[in-house]
């Protein structure tokens, strides 16, 4: 047992999260591992740079994370700002992996492709607690390696895993066929991306801040793009989701946000398509063909994806893994966050004891531990690896003892047998476009 204590605790992802998971894992004394699939720490957000966030950087930064940092004299973004995901990555992100205490645990252009108990499949038991786990690794060198190590922190996100576009939670018949008219989430329409959309018939799917992200960008291109035609797609029978609770709102960013979308359909700037559930897609020569569930068709030149994300679980299927049916989300948290009656407001802080799962040492943290729930809080997943971290280290005190402090509502904690329940929804750490509202065109 005590040498599988002395094996490192792989962290799978270097976004936000993982880092994090590696600060707190070198404060508690034991040696983190991290698999990065992409070139540099955060490339999922290098590739929404461009998007700026809701909340302000006083909430987008780990503690832990900090602590190494200001002990070189980095100095801290104005607490108050509101960052862009280019910005995150720059000014907090980069100078976090480019520390030699994470730099020379940090493997980029690693990607997981299994984990498993070392000698076990799912279906062994016996001894199965005492076993270290291995994490298989496809490598920037073209060569596949396994990783023999004592614990497990998911932090992998969900980016590279949108919805479909179709309705059942299954891709539009022909959508496949028709990938090559469908840009990725959240382009920039306007900078690295704008000659896919300059000039051209614009398909928006969904009811998010993704949508409205994107639609205010898209908006911007017209105007010096004037021939560029925006259409807006939503499956439900109106945009009110969207247009929130304007001026009123928890968030001002995300009022205006809402706000300015609600005016650009009012101006007839956009054209709003509701009750829109798409049920097919026909590639054209020039463009595509969409088609709604009641007949109804839309023609773009190309369509920008706007419908959520969801885990990728393949990489787990010889652990044990406990989730909620609903959401695939670990089991205790489903009920916690399914969006059907939850916000990212009213969800409760939690922790090790509620991110676990059967494959004792192994936890899913971040934004992929709420599964297809789309609402998410970058303190969340902070105080989450906090948790994981003391857990791991024996230290079940601190484990246990959860808390998250939200903008304009002060400290939520689980000490007094409370929820966190929120006048208003608050968002907290992830791009506007990404993490409020239910997944897909609701």
């Amino acid at each position: 047992m005590d040498s599988v204590k002395r094996l490192p605790v792989a962290v799978i992802g270097a976004g936000p999260v993982g880092l994090a998971a590696a600060a707190h894992l070198l404060e508690r004394g034991l040696e983190p591992l991290v698999f990065e699939e992409g070139t540099t720490a955060g490339a999922a957000i290098e590739q929404w740079r461009h998007i700026r966030l809701f909340s302000p950087w006083r909430f987008n930064l780990d503690a832990a994370a900090l602590r190494l940092l200001e002990a070189t004299g980095w100095e801290s973004p104005r607490p108050t700002a509101l960052p862009y995901g280019g910005e995150l990555i720059d000014n907090y992100l980069a100078p976090l992996a480019a520390l030699p205490q994470i730099a020379s645990r940090l493997q980029t252009g690693a990607r997981v492709v299994a984990v498993t108990r070392q000698g076990l499949d799912k279906t062994h038991v016996r001894g199965r607690d005492t076993t270290p786990f291995t994490v298989r690794v496809e490598h920037a060198d073209d060569e596949t390696r396994d990783h023999t190590v004592a614990a497990v922190i998911d932090a992998s996100g969900t980016w590279s895993r949108r919805n479909p576009l179709g309705t059942s939670g299954l891709p539009a018949i022909g959508e496949d066929a028709a990938a090559d008219r469908i840009s990725a989430p959240l382009p920039d329409v306007t900078g690295r991306d704008r000659a896919d959309f300059a000039g051209r018939r614009v398909l928006v799917v969904g009811s998010g801040h993704s949508a409205a992200n994107t639609l205010i960008s898209l908006s911007d291109l017209v105007k010096a793009e004037p021939e560029t035609r925006i259409l807006w797609a939503v499956r439900g029978n109106s945009a009110e989701k969207v247009y929130g609770g304007g001026d009123a709102d928890g968030l001002p960013a995300r009022g205006q946000l809402g706000g300015r979308v609600r005016r650009l359909v009012e101006a007839g700037k956009i054209e709003l398509h509701t009750s829109f559930g798409i049920s097919s897609l026909k590639a054209l020569d020039s463009g595509v063909t969409v088609e709604s569930v009641d007949g109804r068709t839309l023609e773009a030149d190309v369509v920008i994806p706007c419908t959520g994300f969801r885990p990728d679980l393949d990489i787990l299927r010889e652990l044990r893994l406990d989730l909620d049916p609903a959401v695939e989300a670990p089991l205790e948290l489903g009920p916690l966050i399914d969006p059907e009656f939850h916000s990212c407001g009213t969800v409760p802080p939690h922790g090790a004891k509620v991110l676990a799962h059967p494959d004792k040492d192994f936890y899913i943290v971040g934004m992929k531990s709420y599964g297809r729930a789309p609402t998410f809080l970058l303190a969340t997943g902070y105080e989450q690896v906090r948790s994981v971290v003391a857990a791991l280290a024996g230290d079940h005190e601190a484990a246990d003892t959860v808390q998250l402090e939200l903008p304009e509502t002060g400290v939520c904690s689980t000490d007094a047998g409370t929820s966190c329940d929120v006048p208003a929804p608050v968002l907290v750490g992830f791009p506007t476009g990404l993490t409020h509202g239910r997944s897909g065109q609701t």
